[in-house]
């Protein structure tokens, strides 16, 4: 478990925007997966995912990591942001353009 929460701090470390989901961004493995991929997507062109199904790891140390105990969780900057009625009541409100909007900025993504 220590190594799986290691490869996490270091995931979010590394990379701006990720997307803990169950598939991949082009290849969904469950609907609120797809729904946060198909969201971000229209913000960002790639970002950073991993696939819990595959990571498996990943997928049994991050709920107690984040205490977030669902996928798929979005963080961006370090922080957990939330999961997919998270992600979609950003984009309605248009809080999700403007915190992508300053990534991008900052980050020249």
């Amino acid at each position: 478990m220590n190594n799986a929460i290691e490869k996490i701090k270091n995931q979010i470390k590394n990379n701006t925007v990720v997307l803990y989901m169950k598939g991949a961004p082009d290849d969904p493995k469950c609907g609120f997966s797809s729904k946060a991929a198909q969201v971000l997507s229209i913000y960002i062109r790639s970002f950073f995912y991993v696939d819990v199904l595959i990571h498996t790891d990943i997928r049994c140390a991050l709920p107690t990591f984040s205490n977030w105990p669902t996928f798929p969780q979005l963080w961006i900057e370090g922080k957990l942001i939330g999961g997919a009625d998270i992600i979609i009541n950003m984009h309605r409100t248009g809080e999700l353009k403007v915190l992508i909007d300053k990534i991008k900025l900052r980050n020249n993504l």
